[in-house]
């Protein structure tokens, strides 16, 4: 037991020696790490202080850099300012020193101009005293002149004056004559030159004057239903339309006659209708002719908003639009009340362009100038078409130049402004161009057998062709007759002779053509 008590003794001892011996160990090494952190802190604290010191003179320097470039820039804004004084002073002085100039120069000015003044008021008043006595002189003059002639001044004015207006007044009428002269032969050449261009810038279609229409069927059988049972059917079609069926022998065929185009066009696509439906009777005949002239009258409307369309004419009224689609179904010899209107129109717009008025109303003067060729059932047919067309174009609002145009064009009454006569030459130069009227293209026909049958009165001519509307003859003569100085003389007496012996307007070239032809065949 004693044993055990010092070996528990001998333990505690070892145990507290140890501990001892381990928090003396702990001490030590705690005291060398707070020995290593002073040097490590010293030398830390060495090094901010050197690295200070360094931030520190960079700072300085640049600082003191900064520093040295605003003072030259201060500089440099003082130096320039210093500049700007001295160059305002220099211009002041400048300033100053001419300001004083021209006072000087105005002070020896005025001395001058008072010198002058001075002068000029000696001159007049020796001038007032010239004038009184030459005054005087000239009254005393009068006087006796007076006396000498037995007149007063007042009389002699009036004698001379009287004269002088007599010598004016003849050099002005001769002069006046003169100018007139001149400006007709001006005038007459600008205005066929007007017409020559007006009439070459438009294209125009010849007439073709008919009174009759052809309505094609499949086979003859289809003329039979038209008939009818003892002819009820064509009787029912012509009561219905007006217009003249003519049913012969002529295959595949049925003529329409009557002088009425709408009336024929009318009973055209009413035809056309009853033998495409096939069912062909009296009580149809009136139903499809009925439908077709409904169908025609809006065709009349459709072709007259068309046409005042293309021509750019606006704010037509609606009766006159209609009135310019029926004319679409009117011939005035031969030739389509429509299609002359239109061309009238054309016609119309470029010369009062090149005369410098206004195209658009004088297209509206032309294209409405004839529609009083268009008669409605309360119009009067003895008036003539052209007052009857002004009526109708008053009626409707048209303007004043318009309405004498329409009523002018046929010198019915007085031409009130220029649109008057230049749709009277227009409607002149449409009508009378060869080829528009049935007359006309006649004699233009037997113009260009003239010129062909003048040329085959010549010796030696084989062929003769007028060309180009007659402007142009075209003689081929035979190489063994004519010679080729012969030729040269033929083709002079052609022309002499169609210069003696016809009436044509503009010339007529005339070439003579002479070949020579080697012909042979190779078996």
């Amino acid at each position: 037991m004693d044993n055990t008590i010092i070996m528990i003794v001998v333990g505690v001892v070892a145990a507290i020696i140890g501990f001892v011996i381990a928090k003396s160990m702990e001490k030590s090494k705690a005291s060398r790490l707070i020995h290593s952190a002073k040097k490590e802190s010293a030398s830390i604290l060495k090094e901010a202080r050197s690295e200070g010191e360094s931030v520190k003179k960079e700072k300085i320097l640049q600082a003191k850099e900064k520093f040295i470039e605003l003072k030259a820039e201060h500089e440099k804004v003082i130096l320039s300012r210093d500049k700007k004084m001295a160059e305002a002073e220099k211009r002041t002085r400048d300033k100053e020193s001419q300001v004083s100039n021209e006072l000087s120069r105005s002070k020896k000015l005025n001395s001058q101009l008072e010198s002058k003044i001075q002068d000029y008021q000696k001159r007049a008043d020796i001038l007032d005293k010239k004038k009184e006595e030459i005054e005087r002189l000239h009254r005393s003059q009068v006087e006796q002149l007076e006396v000498i002639s037995s007149l007063s001044a007042e009389d002699a004015k009036e004698q001379l004056v009287e004269s002088l207006k007599g010598e004016a007044k003849d050099e002005a009428m001769a002069f006046v004559q003169d100018k007139m002269e001149e400006a007709k032969l001006t005038a007459q050449q600008e205005a066929k030159k007007i017409i020559i261009n007006t009439i070459q810038r438009v294209g125009t279609e010849e007439a073709i004057e008919n009174c009759v229409s052809v309505f094609n069927i499949e086979s003859d059988d289809v003329k039979g239903r038209i008939i009818g049972r003892e002819g009820r059917n064509i009787r029912a079609i012509e009561a219905a339309t007006g217009v003249e069926i003519i049913v012969d022998d002529t295959p595949e065929a049925i003529i329409l006659s009557c002088f009425d185009s709408v009336r024929r066009e009318i009973a055209r696509l009413s035809l056309h209708k009853l033998v495409t439906d096939g069912r062909i009777h009296p009580a149809r005949i009136e139903e499809i002719v009925r439908k077709t002239k409904k169908q025609i009258d809006q065709e009349i409307i459709e072709v007259g908003k068309r046409t005042v369309i293309d021509l750019g004419i606006h704010g037509l009224n609606p009766e006159l639009i209609k009135m310019v689609g029926r004319m679409k179904y009117r011939s005035s010899y031969g030739q389509n009340l429509l299609q002359h209107s239109r061309e009238v129109a054309k016609l119309c717009g470029i010369m009062a362009a090149e005369l410098g008025l206004n195209p658009k109303l004088a297209k509206r003067a032309g294209l409405l100038h004839d529609i009083g060729k268009v008669p409605d059932a309360e119009a009067d047919m003895e008036t003539p078409h052209a007052i009857l067309g002004m009526q109708w174009a008053e009626k409707h609002g048209e303007k004043a130049e318009v309405c004498n145009a329409i009523g002018a064009h046929h010198d019915e009454i007085e031409m009130t402004s220029l649109l008057s006569p230049i749709v009277q030459v227009c409607d002149a130069i449409s009508g009378a161009r060869p080829g528009a009227r049935r007359q006309v293209l006649d004699s233009y026909i037997q113009r260009l057998k003239d010129l062909e049958d003048i040329a085959f009165g010549f010796d030696g001519v084989q062929k003769a062709y007028a060309i180009q509307a007659g402007r142009e003859l075209r003689v081929i003569v035979e190489s063994e007759k004519v010679s080729d100085d012969k030729a040269a003389n033929l083709s002079f007496e052609i022309s002499q002779k169609i210069q003696t012996d016809m009436t044509y307007p503009g010339q007529v070239k005339v070439t003579v053509i002479r070949e020579t032809r080697a012909v042979n065949i190779a078996k």
